[in-house]
């Protein structure tokens, strides 16, 4: 209106009245540009406060200019819409990391370009014992063999590979799933443990080849030692009959003799295999370690003495118990320490250590450690192998029986082995 009147003044020559309207339309653009920097200013900070997600500002209604009162509204209504949908995220996001904390899965997320580690929780730090991955790359470093297996991993596959965490091994499962997000694509991985999985699959189907084996092999075997018997009764009754000019009887009665005692042999040893199967359920009692090593050691010590071997027993919680069927676990303890015996036998300062404490997850963890020739790489993995042996008189039975008595005790068996420097036997139960 002012613009229209100078005009209309203007053209009639109304020169007068220009000059006392001309302060008037300038006030005016001077207020037009105030009004257009203050809205200017309004908006960067409300453009800044959702950059920075700072949805607790809060623009003054009360006191703003009526022209700014429903930008000052609308900001306000929009900034309290982000607070909720962040809160509800955020509560999400939280929520998420805490049941993944919970689960004894490992999870890994890595960035598949530069290999950057995005996240990974609780359980697979435990898992692999790492503090801290900065990139999947520096996994090779600590295990390249589950590296590469990490790494050659593809989308929605699933592989069955083995972790090494301070000279031990245990089967994992891999699976893995890929997503893209802002133009870059992640892989999420999960691991899980599934060596007592396997462990208790395997020993089933020991159990039920030997089953099958020891069956066979004693209805085999049965009648020959029988008729070896008959034979040897028949031979004896005819011996006025016939001619043993050049010794035909010694060596018949030498020849039914061995098959006889190889044929006793192999019922024997069937039938260990037979009593191997038939531990199904422990007699559970709560007993302390210390009186499980001071009967092993009143057991063993006039052998340990004999051989001069120097046995140390460290037990550092002497009120420290723990449920286990006394006679099963003393039979594996009793295994343990005689292998342990045979490992030193050509060291002239022959030390075993018998030791008990409690891991950082509260199991219990028994130890029979040795300073002797210690085991080979490629025969540590079959060591736990029914009728695998490295002695030469050896059945094969000894550390199998001891896997599957822990087995029972829902704990596990593992060793570490350096040829040459020793090995430690590591008996897991459950928690104390």
């Amino acid at each position: 209106m002012t613009l229209f009147t100078l005009s209309f003044l203007l053209l009639n020559s109304l020169f007068i009245y220009v000059l006392l309207l001309a302060p008037v339309l300038i006030y005016q653009i001077f207020e037009l540009f105030r009004f257009q920097n203050e809205s200017n200013k309004e908006l960067f900070q409300f453009i800044q406060s959702v950059r920075y997600r700072d949805f607790s500002r809060n623009f003054d209604v009360k006191h703003a200019p009526d022209e700014l009162k429903i930008l000052r509204e609308s900001f306000n209504q929009i900034n309290s819409t982000f607070k909720t949908i962040s809160k509800q995220n955020e509560t999400s996001y939280h929520y998420l990391q805490k049941i993944l904390e919970l689960v004894d899965t490992g999870i890994l997320s890595y960035q598949v370009e530069d290999g950057e580690v995005i996240w990974m929780n609780e359980s697979l730090k435990k898992m692999l014992q790492l503090p801290y991955l900065k990139t999947i790359h520096s996994l090779q470093k600590r295990d390249p063999q589950l590296y590469d297996d990490v790494i050659s991993l593809k989308a929605t596959e699933g592989k069955i590979a083995t972790a090494h965490v301070e000279k031990k091994a245990f089967k994992i499962l891999l699976s893995a799933t890929a997503f893209q997000t802002d133009g870059k694509k992640f892989m999420l991985i999960a691991f899980q443990n599934i060596n007592e999985a396997v462990d208790e699959t395997e020993s089933k189907a020991w159990k039920k080849l030997l089953s099958v084996m020891t069956h066979e092999i004693m209805n085999s075997v049965a009648p020959i030692s029988s008729l070896a018997d008959t034979l040897k009764s028949r031979l004896e009754k005819s011996m006025d009959q016939i001619d043993n000019k050049e010794g035909a009887v010694y060596d018949l009665q030498i020849g039914i003799d061995t098959i006889k005692r190889r044929s006793e042999s192999l019922l024997k040893f069937a039938e260990v295999y037979r009593n191997f199967n038939k531990i199904n359920k422990p007699n559970l009692t709560r007993v302390y370690v210390r009186d499980l090593f001071e009967n092993l050691y009143q057991l063993m010590e006039p052998t340990l003495e004999q051989k001069n071997i120097e046995m140390d027993i460290v037990l550092k919680d002497t009120g420290l118990m723990v449920d286990v069927d006394i006679s099963l676990v003393e039979q594996v303890l009793i295994n343990l320490l005689v292998n342990a015996i045979e490992a030193v036998k050509e060291n002239p300062e022959a030390r075993i250590i018998l030791s008990a404490d409690l891991s950082s997850e509260q199991k219990i963890l028994i130890k029979i450690a040795d300073n002797g020739a210690g085991i080979a790489e490629d025969v540590i993995e079959n060591i736990f192998i029914p009728f695998f042996s490295t002695r030469k008189n050896g059945s094969g039975i000894g550390l199998s029986l001891c896997k599957e008595i822990m087995m029972l005790h829902k704990g596990n068996i593992q060793v570490q082995s350096k040829p040459e420097q020793g090995s430690v036997f590591t008996l897991v139960f459950g928690n104390a």
